[in-house]
């Protein structure tokens, strides 16, 4: 009996240590530079891949809210060929984009276009309210309702059922940038007034900061299991643990070279990378 006693006292001591023991951490993760486009890009601020083998690139080409005509839709390889320069141009400084079967959604300055993704024209466009509407991300949820930032304004429009309306608004949204629709109830949002990474329940509205710190919060994708993906327009790529903590994985601030609306090809794990004014994509493989 008492080495009965013996045993279960240092099994249950065993046991509270465990109990006491901190969760372990996500394991590091890093990246690894693949390759890069040529330069023929121009100003491409937002990267989109098409579940299949294009990835599509939207360029500015120009000021980000100069109504010039001359923004266009690049097709782009997995192995980073430029397939089709302007697949579809006369935009004027187009940004982000999503994707809802053959429909390509992309916000350009105070406009949404929907763009039929099999001859490559537009097919309708939705203003947003006031002059000084800017329009800059876009998300599609899994039923079709489209979600867009307007960031200078602090509002989240939506597109259901084809009606178009400001969704929310406010100085809470803290100059909303990067959008993405997780699930059938939440809205992922990147504030960069304080580069934060929020959650919005989309029943109830109600705000949730997930991580902070990472300066002009630009695009936000999924890695799976609640982690996410992050940029910070002025050259930094963050990975966010789904309990909050982040890392920061990419640094190009020094050399000048920014860091737009990202994506990720989950079956390749390559993180996309737009770099803005050095008119390139660069692909960098999650290891």
């Amino acid at each position: 009996m008492k080495h009965f006693a013996l045993f279960m006292t240092v099994a249950v001591a065993s046991i509270s240590l465990l109990a006491l023991s901190p969760p372990t951490r996500p394991r590091p993760v890093k990246l690894v530079k693949v390759w890069e486009t040529d330069t023929t890009l121009r100003v491409p601020e937002s990267v989109l891949f098409d579940g299949d083998k294009t990835l599509y690139v939207a360029n500015i080409d120009g000021k980000p809210d100069a109504l010039d005509g001359s923004g266009f839709i690049s097709k782009v390889s997995l192995d980073g060929k430029i397939e089709n320069l302007r697949w579809t141009s006369g935009l004027n400084a187009p940004k982000g984009m999503g994707l809802y079967k053959n429909k390509l959604y992309v916000t350009d300055v105070y406009r949404l276009i929907c763009i039929n993704t099999e001859n490559g024209q537009a097919e309708k466009t939705w203003d947003g309210v006031g002059k000084d509407a800017f329009l800059n991300d876009v998300t599609v949820a899994k039923d079709g309702t489209v979600y867009v930032s307007d960031n200078r304004n602090d509002k989240i429009y939506r597109l259901k059922d084809n009606k178009w309306e400001v969704w929310m608004e406010g100085e809470q949204l803290n100059k909303p940038n990067g959008v993405l629709a997780v699930g059938k109830d939440k809205l992922m949002i990147g504030s960069t007034k304080t580069g934060a990474l929020r959650s919005v329940d989309l029943a109830t509205k109600t705000m949730t900061t997930l991580a902070d710190g990472m300066a002009a919060t630009d695009g936000i994708v999924p890695e799976g299991k609640g982690n996410y993906f992050v940029s910070d327009w002025n050259g930094q790529i963050f990975h966010v643990n789904a309990d909050g903590t982040k890392e920061q994985l990419l640094d190009t601030r020094e050399q000048k070279i920014n860091a737009a609306d990202i994506d990720y090809v989950t079956k390749k794990k390559l993180l996309i990378v737009p770099t803005f004014y050095k008119n390139t994509l660069v692909a960098y493989r999650v290891e």
